[in-house]
């Protein structure tokens, strides 16, 4: 009962806007955080569906005592999960009405005029052009393994392999059991929504990550050379801080800061299962961080993703939150342009990745034109990435340098990055992204839409064996 208990008290805190997925699982006392996480997330993927199972089969009618939140949890786990393992007095109240359950599904099918289970979670003829339906994107973990092995141990799972994609068009109306390599970032592969791989070996042996492409943007657009020093300044659960390091090769050195210690302990055995060696974990609040500590003097990279309203999160979390009040949206402002002046006051910072998971322009355009309005001449925007089709808002001169992401325009979450450089003395104009940054993408680039990724001569420390190796023992993320 304590994985469902813990599962329905995370929905219902997301019901009443206390917060976002992440941090409401792991600020929960439920020890198997990646466990919990992966059931809230499925059980929200297939919310309209459960509640339209719920409706049918009358079962809150029946059970007047069954809250809806636990309701929906259980329902997922009989018909859509693996079954109820757990549950007490509620599993064995709702195997009672099984029968009852199992022939709304089947009726619900037939009037959708679907097959599997998998798609009743495509938008149905009414959804409207704007409705999130945002693929899987797994990134390659390039620490343990290769873009190609990947590719082919899913094409051994059955899995077609359409090459790069060429189009967002190609990414949209991916189904079944395809997938392809993002045209944008080179080690990201797109895999239909409904695609679920937290029980593949990849992702549990640290092969694979689990990120949305938008969430990979921060790291691959601040992409500081190998031997650098990083700080990842808010960064549990960690998944930029392994991308951080597989960009290092997992040379150089990252500080990674947080104030919760049950968040760093579950971000330090994520890092370790991902191979990362080259990291500090602190439990601290990074504005009281000293900038001129001899220890952070090389640091010369900064990734800043701080706390914001979450606005972004859309295509996981299908429940309806309230907007964030004005005043809580100038107090999260605030605290963002606090902490991103704080970065700034690094000695040896010369380039800093600011980004945030929100939609509203007060955490966003305003925040980075206020710091940069402060800063004077020390620091300017990079026009990052000119290919990427969405922009910054046209708030103030040069806001078109950062960029916006969202389900509709980018099949991603709703996202924001701007890049800040430290202004050097006739500085030409800046590069739209960092040497490294663009030697992926000319690598990519080579690669013809539809066409595998390059055979390279393989070495033995990297190449990723036929079946890859036994998954670790049960970690929690």
């Amino acid at each position: 009962m304590a994985l469902y208990g813990a599962a329905a008290a995370v929905l219902s805190g997301l019901e009443r806007g206390e917060g976002g997925l992440s941090g409401l699982v792991y600020g929960s006392r439920f020890p198997h955080t990646r466990q919990l996480y992966a059931l809230v997330a499925e059980t929200l993927r297939y919310s309209p569906v459960l509640e339209a199972l719920l409706e049918g089969a009358a079962l809150l009618r029946a059970e007047r005592r069954l809250p809806l939140p636990l309701a929906k949890v259980l329902v997922y786990d009989l018909l859509f999960g693996k079954g109820l393992k757990c549950g007490g007095r509620w599993k064995a109240l709702v195997r009672r009405h099984r029968a009852r359950l199992e022939a709304e599904l089947a009726r619900l099918k037939v009037r959708r005029g679907v097959s599997r289970n998998e798609e009743l979670l495509a938008p149905g003829p009414g959804a409207g052009p704007g409705a999130p339906c945002v693929p899987r994107y797994v990134r390659v973990n390039t620490l343990k393994t290769r873009v190609d092995d990947v590719v082919d141990f899913f094409k051994r799972q059955g899995y077609s392999f359409l090459g790069k994609a060429g189009s967002m068009e190609e990414l949209r109306t991916l189904s079944g059991k395809k997938f392809l390599l993002d045209l944008h970032l080179p080690e990201l592969l797109v895999f239909p929504p409904q695609t679920d791989f937290h029980d593949n070996r990849l992702y549990t042996s640290g092969h694979i990550i689990l990120q949305d492409k938008a969430s990979c943007l921060p790291a691959f657009l601040l992409s500081p050379v190998a031997s650098s020093h990083v700080i990842d300044a808010c960064a549990a659960p960690g998944n930029k801080t392994s991308h951080l390091a597989a960009i290092l090769k997992n040379k150089g050195q990252i500080f990674a800061f947080d104030l919760d210690a049950k968040r760093l302990a579950t971000m330090n055995t994520m890092l370790t299962r991902a191979g990362v060696t080259s990291f500090k974990l602190a439990q601290q609040d990074f504005l009281t961080v000293d900038p001129h500590d001899p220890k952070y003097s090389k640091v010369t990279y900064i990734l800043l993703d701080p706390s914001c309203s979450g606005s972004g999160m859309v295509n996981r979390l299908l429940v309806e939150e309230a907007a964030p009040s004005a005043e809580r949206l100038q107090a999260l402002a605030g605290f963002q342009r606090r902490v991103l002046s704080h970065a700034l006051s690094f000695p040896a910072v010369q380039r800093l990745a600011y980004s945030t998971c929100s939609v509203h322009r007060e955490e966003n355009e305003d925040v980075v034109q206020a710091v940069l309005q402060e800063q004077g001449s020390a620091f300017r925007l990079v026009n990052v990435f000119p290919s990427w089709p969405c922009r910054g808002l046209a708030t103030f001169p040069g806001a078109e340098c950062c960029l916006r992401a969202s389900p509709a325009d980018t099949l991603t979450q709703g996202f924001f990055v701007a890049v800040l450089e430290r202004c050097r003395d006739q500085a030409a104009v800046p590069s739209s992204l960092p040497a490294s940054a663009e030697e992926s993408l000319k690598q990519g680039e080579e690669m013809e839409p539809g066409a595998a990724p390059p055979k390279k001569r393989r070495r033995k420390k990297q190449r990723m064996l036929a079946t890859p190796p036994p998954a670790p023992a049960a970690v929690t993320l």
